[in-house]
């Protein structure tokens, strides 16, 4: 039930924003924003699933690229199958994704400096599309900007409204402060963002989120991790 937030340029010239907040069993153990990689995948740094071994959100800063990872239920995994995390790192080394690769079902948020691309992925086949310019919020759906999902057209258009322009001393502060505001819903609501599924029967929670300036020569990422899975406690909240 991940969410990400994305500005696409409307100039190759600007930088693409991103927002993602990042919802996990908290039982699954993680390593934070890091060069995890350097044999298999040098320059690039990611939020590493220490089970599987490949990356919820990884970048390479020199090639401007970052890319993010939305699953998408399905069927419980089966033998055979390959990471889904291992699709993010290709993704950042300038890899396509594989569609004979065979996966459990997810959606690919790719950034190639001023280029944002959505991939679906059903486990066998593999679809792409190009994100036009402008503010899109992304879910766990094959949709951007699902209004069937209540989180989306209750916040979408404040995202949009609050995205300051390139100029600003704080780019994401406004994101942030909105998305403090956020949590004066309960983390079960259906329209939250920083969330807890677990009454959904998914046992995940908001575990983190990462800010992300990208251009086509650099990547210049944050990583902020919750004290307690599902609960906003960033300084944003107190503003």
């Amino acid at each position: 039930m991940c969410t990400v937030v994305v500005r696409v340029p409307t100039e190759a010239s600007q930088p693409t924003r991103v927002l993602a907040i990042r919802d996990e069993d908290p039982t699954r153990p993680w390593d934070a924003l890091g060069p995890w990689w350097p044999t298999t995948h040098p320059g690039v740094e990611g939020v590493r699933d220490a089970r599987a071994g490949g990356a919820w959100l990884a970048t390479c800063s020199d090639a401007g690229r970052l890319a993010v990872l939305l699953n998408v239920g399905g069927p419980a995994p089966s033998r055979g199958l390959a990471s889904r995390g291992e699709v993010v790192l290709d993704a950042v080394s300038g890899r396509a994704p594989d569609a004979s690769r065979r996966t459990q079902p997810y959606n690919l948020v790719s950034i190639d400096g001023p280029e944002v691309c959505l991939t679906l992925s059903d486990g066998g086949t593999v679809e792409t599309h190009t994100l036009p310019p402008g503010v899109h919020m992304l879910v766990n759906s094959t949709v951007p900007n699902d209004p069937s999902f209540p989180r989306v057209p209750r916040w979408l258009e404040e995202f949009r409204s609050s995205a300051p322009d390139d100029d600003a001393d704080d780019w994401f502060g406004p994101w942030l402060e909105l998305l403090a505001r956020t949590t004066e819903l309960p983390p079960t609501d259906d329209a939250s963002i920083i969330r807890d599924n677990r009454p959904l029967g998914i046992p995940t929670l908001s575990l983190l989120f990462c800010t992300a300036t990208v251009t086509a020569t650099h990547v210049d990422a944050n990583y902020v991790e919750f004290t307690r899975p599902g609960h906003w406690d960033h300084p944003h909240a107190q503003q």
